[in-house]
């Protein structure tokens, strides 16, 4: 069944779902177009209290809400609750602030007045990925539904509960019947969806071939979309970098949710000078990561998301070494049960080797020297991606001249903390377009229209 929750720690079959009828698809639909004919006319004050109230209840059912997310794809307990209650403060800044961002904007033309207003556009379709599976879901959910959309949402096959979770969570905050609707459906049914009428826009997390897929088809539709796709970011170590707390953010920017996260840390791209130093320590550091449930505080490696994901890494890494990359440790998993992949370090990895190009989504680092800085950023944008990445120095001011010339959506200096919800998230090349959170994240779906105001003659 295409709808599965799988524990990875053990393989053991959760519980499984059946995918919707067509005919269960069309009255969802209908009932989303319907629903938004009133919601539109809602004032902000009148959303919030829905949204709000959501939040409320994420912050309140955090145990919960994690534990189903460790069950169905092994995050760490730890950083299950985190990701709850990230996604908690998500719903609780667009309650907060989305009337002051759609607020009416003043022109000044030469002559009369104007301005620009926001207006929603109608119903959006989101197909969303397994690895953040709630916090994937409040980044549309917050600036959108607050937007006056409403959202009907294909999530992972892998993560059905957590998407089942989420939709229980609305309406126990009130959302009216069609506001945000799940749906467990095929992607031949997916297709149908974007191509409805009553779609207005697409929005995408997911992989390079599914944003492909998706953009070609919402743009044969002319609809709108904003793709968050894949990344390979390049973690840049200069060599008058804090040695010390460079290796811990690079151990977290590899290894946090196990490494599946699109804007991780994956190309570490270090100076001469300091190379072997920080490779020995980054080495050491991820020997010392503990296996085990990740049910347990006290673990500190969790399963990849699934056994197709751990196999497929494996496949990539062993297609690096036998193009001449080196394996400096890891490549294997782990011997126990579970989908556990041994944390990998590569490097040697020559351009023509696949291995340079592709992303690796798990817990795979890939190991890079250079001569200087201007190396280090010509290395960086050597890339089809364009997430995000990092820099490491004492001198900020240094650290800011290359954050401006290495061609990412998002740049971070001496940190990789992009849990802010007043932070916009996106990419540029095969990384996507488009931006989610912050300001920019609720302009993406809204009609901006230009009212202007003048009393003058025709032009004779």
């Amino acid at each position: 069944m295409t709808y599965q929750s799988i524990n990875p720690f053990d393989g053991k079959t959760v519980e499984s779902f059946n995918e919707m009828t067509d005919g269960e698809l069309e009255t969802a639909i209908q009932t989303a177009a319907t629903c938004f004919e009133t919601w539109r006319t809602k004032t902000y004050a009148e959303r919030a209290v829905v949204i709000a109230k959501a939040a409320a209840l994420m912050h309140q059912n955090v145990d919960g809400l994690a534990h189903t997310m460790t069950l169905e794809m092994g995050k760490r307990i730890s950083e299950a609750r985190g990701e709850v209650e990230f996604s908690s403060r998500i719903l609780a800044y667009y309650a907060k602030n989305a009337e002051r961002f759609l607020a009416p904007v003043k022109l000044n033309p030469t002559v009369g007045e104007a301005h620009m207003e926001s207006s929603p556009i109608g119903v959006v379709f989101g197909i969303e990925p397994w690895n953040f599976p709630y916090y994937q879901l409040a980044r549309v959910a917050g600036p959108h539904l607050m937007a006056g959309n409403v959202l009907i949402v294909k999530h992972a096959g892998c993560v059905p509960q957590c998407a089942i979770a989420f939709e229980k969570l609305l309406i126990e905050a009130g959302a009216p019947v069609g506001l945000w609707t799940n749906l467990l459906i095929s992607h031949d049914q997916a297709d149908k969806v974007i191509d409805d009428p009553r779609i207005k826009g697409v929005c995408l997390t997911g992989s390079v071939a599914a944003g492909q897929s998706v953009a070609a088809r919402a743009g044969r539709n002319l609809k709108i979309s904003s793709m968050e796709l894949g990344g390979s970011d390049a973690f840049i170590v200069l060599e008058d970098a804090d040695l010390e707390r460079t290796v811990k953010w690079a151990v977290w920017g590899r290894m946090y949710n196990t490494g599946q996260t699109c804007c991780a840390a994956k190309r570490f791209i270090v100076v001469d000078s300091l190379a072997d130093k920080f490779l020995d320590r980054f080495q050491a550091a991820l020997e010392a990561l503990n296996a085990g449930d990740p049910m347990d505080e006290k673990t500190t490696l969790g399963p990849l998301s699934s056994e197709g994901a751990l196999v497929q890494l494996l496949e990539q890494v062993n297609s690096a070494v036998a193009k001449g990359a080196t394996l400096v440790m890891g490549g294997t998993r782990i011997d126990r049960p579970g989908s556990f992949m041994a944390p990998t370090i590569l490097t040697d990895i020559k351009p023509e080797n696949p291995a340079f190009r592709d992303e690796f989504f798990g817990p795979v680092a890939l190991f890079f020297r250079v001569k200087n800085e201007a190396e280090a950023i010509a290395l960086a944008n050597d890339s089809d991606f364009g997430l995000g990445g990092s820099v490491w120095t004492q001198d900020v001011e240094r650290g800011k001249r290359v954050a401006s010339q290495v061609e990412t959506g998002m740049m971070f200096i001496n940190n990789i903390d992009w849990s802010d919800a007043e932070l916009p998230f996106g990419g540029i090349k095969n990384s996507g377009y488009g931006r989610e959170l912050g300001d920019m994240g609720i302009q993406e779906f809204v009609n901006k229209k230009l009212v202007r105001t003048a009393t003058m003659d025709a032009p004779t």
